[in-house]
C-alpha cells in the first residue's frame, strides 16, 4: 500500500455546474513523483475515494470538499495508476477520448504532447463528450493547443444535448452534437499509426474499445480508465 501523506488545500472552484477544480499542494516538504495521467487516492473517515472532482449530491467525498477552506489539510496515497504516455511510443497519432471529468487526464499531459509534436510530429485529436458547453472543461487550453499546432492538435466536442456551440467562445473547435464513439469512423482508426486513449463513462469506454478493436486496433494500443462515481 502506498504511504500516505498530507495535502493541504490551495484553492477550490466550481468550473462547471457540477464540477469542482480542486487545488492542493504536498504539506510534508517532499516532492510528489506524479507522471500526467495518475491518479491520487484522498482518504477520510478510515475509506479511501479516488479522487474525482464531479459534484455528487448526497455524495461523501463531495461533501468533504465542498466544506473544505483553503488550508485544510487531508491524507492522500499514490500517485497509482498506468494511464500515461509511454516514451517508448512511436506512433504517428494519439486519439484521446473523454467524457465529463475524464478529460482532465489529456490536460495533465499537455506539456508532455507539446514536446511530442514538436519533437517527433505527432497528432494529437482530443474528443471530449459532454452534455452542454458548460461542461466542456479545459476547453481554453485545448484550443490554445489548436492555435499553436494547427493541423497537428485537434479539438473535439460532443454534446449529448446540444448540437451547436458558442463559434466565438470554442473558435478552432471541431463540435458535432452526439457521442464520442460517433465520430470514431470519421476519424479512420488506423493500427498503423494510432494509439487510443479513453477516460470516463464505462459505457463509453466499452463502447469505444469495441469499435476500436472493429478497426483493427491491437489491445496492446488501446489504453484506458474508467471513472465511477462514489457516494
Amino acid at each position: 500500500m502506498s504511504k500516505f501523506f498530507p495535502i493541504r488545500l490551495l484553492e477550490r472552484r466550481q468550473i462547471a455546474p457540477s464540477v469542482l477544480h480542486l487545488a492542493f499542494v504536498r504539506d510534508d516538504g517532499e516532492a510528489l513523483d506524479y507522471t500526467p495521467g495518475q491518479f491520487i487516492q484522498i482518504h477520510f473517515s478510515g475509506e479511501a475515494v479516488e479522487f474525482v472532482a464531479s459534484i455528487v449530491p448526497g455524495g461523501a467525498a463531495t461533501a468533504l470538499f465542498q466544506g473544505m477552506a483553503a488550508g485544510d489539510r487531508l491524507q492522500a496515497s499514490g500517485p497509482l495508476g498506468l494511464f500515461t504516455l509511454k516514451p517508448t511510443d512511436a506512433n504517428r497519432r494519439y486519439l484521446l477520448i473523454a467524457t465529463g471529468t475524464g478529460v482532465a487526464s489529456y490536460r495533465s499531459m499537455l506539456p508532455q504532447l507539446d514536446a511530442m509534436i514538436r519533437e517527433r510530429g505527432v497528432e494529437v485529436i482530443v474528443v471530449h463528450g459532454a452534455r452542454i458547453p458548460a461542461e466542456l472543461l479545459f476547453a481554453d487550453e485545448f484550443l490554445a493547443m489548436v492555435d499553436k499546432h494547427p493541423g497537428k492538435f485537434r479539438y473535439l466536442p460532443c454534446l449529448s444535448r446540444e448540437e451547436m456551440v458558442d463559434a466565438g467562445a470554442f473558435a478552432g473547435a471541431e463540435p458535432a452534437h452526439g457521442y464520442v464513439q460517433n465520430r470514431l469512423a470519421d476519424l479512420a482508426p488506423s493500427a498503423e499509426h494510432d494509439i487510443a486513449y479513453m477516460c470516463g463513462n464505462p459505457n463509453m469506454v466499452d463502447a469505444v474499445v469495441a469499435a476500436l478493436k472493429e478497426h483493427g486496433l491491437p489491445m496492446k494500443d488501446i489504453r484506458r480508465e474508467k471513472y465511477i462515481s462514489l457516494k
